[in-house]
């Protein structure tokens, strides 16, 4: 009996566009969830259930483009399907599972993060929806940042800063912090007490801590070795 796939007949990755070719015109849509993925894989380093995408086409539907959000993370996924990696994301071929979180930078020319893409992210299911807009925020007459999640079907306005995302297992916020040497507010995640998870550079100094304090107490136990070196010497020559 020959067994039916319908997958057979859907597009590939390979044979779609991988975004939308339109260039980023703030840095901050790259860079915050760039951050935001170096984090995971800190946090979560041997879990394997995760994609976190940066500007990678979201496709929906066969018959209609792909979104693009900034960044969007899905949880029960391989972290990585091939040694190529994903070139887009396809729901159909990722057995259904759409983002659990999806973010949005707002750039200087406003892209819909308000309107169109609400809405569509709303139909598509997507859970948790952050969008960052530091800059534009008057004219938008919205906050700088603004958690949203899916009930019955429509967004509603999580508030705090951070936000817990109990389904997700993280929350998300901001704070002031250092990321590639640029000192500004980023977005971080943080754990259910609110407690922000460390960030790659935050790793770092603690190793250079740990090992300042090392050398510093190696340097003590010489210095204390020297001393009873010269207390016996000084009492052999008496």
């Amino acid at each position: 009996m020959v067994q039916y796939d319908p997958l057979q007949f859907l597009p590939t990755e390979e044979d779609l566009p991988n975004s939308d070719n339109t260039p980023v015109d703030n840095e901050l849509q790259i860079w915050i969830p760039a951050l935001l993925r170096a984090i995971l894989a800190l946090q979560w380093s041997t879990r394997t259930d995760w994609f976190l995408a940066i500007n990678m086409g979201l496709y929906y539907d066969p018959q209609q483009p792909a979104v693009v959000p900034d960044g969007f993370l899905s949880l029960g996924v391989p972290r990585y399907k091939s040694e190529r990696g994903r070139l887009s994301y396809l729901i159909w071929r990722e057995d259904g599972i759409v983002p659990q979180w999806v973010f949005e930078a707002v750039s200087q020319t406003a892209g819909g993060e308000y309107t169109e893409k609400m809405a569509l992210y709303a139909k598509l299911g997507i859970l948790y929806y952050t969008i960052y807009n530091p800059h534009h925020w008057r004219r938008d007459k919205h906050d700088p940042f603004e958690v949203y999640k899916l009930v019955n079907g429509l967004y509603i306005r999580q508030f705090g800063d951070p936000v817990w995302m109990p389904e997700v297992g993280l929350g998300v916020g901001r704070e002031r912090g250092q990321h590639t040497g640029w000192y500004r507010e980023w977005l971080y995640w943080y754990d259910a007490q609110g407690n922000r998870l460390p960030a790659p550079e935050n790793v770092l100094e603690q190793e250079r801590q740990r090992a300042e304090q090392e050398r510093q107490r190696a340097e003590q136990v010489e210095q204390e070795l020297e001393q009873e070196r010269q207390r016996l010497t000084s009492r052999a020559s008496s």
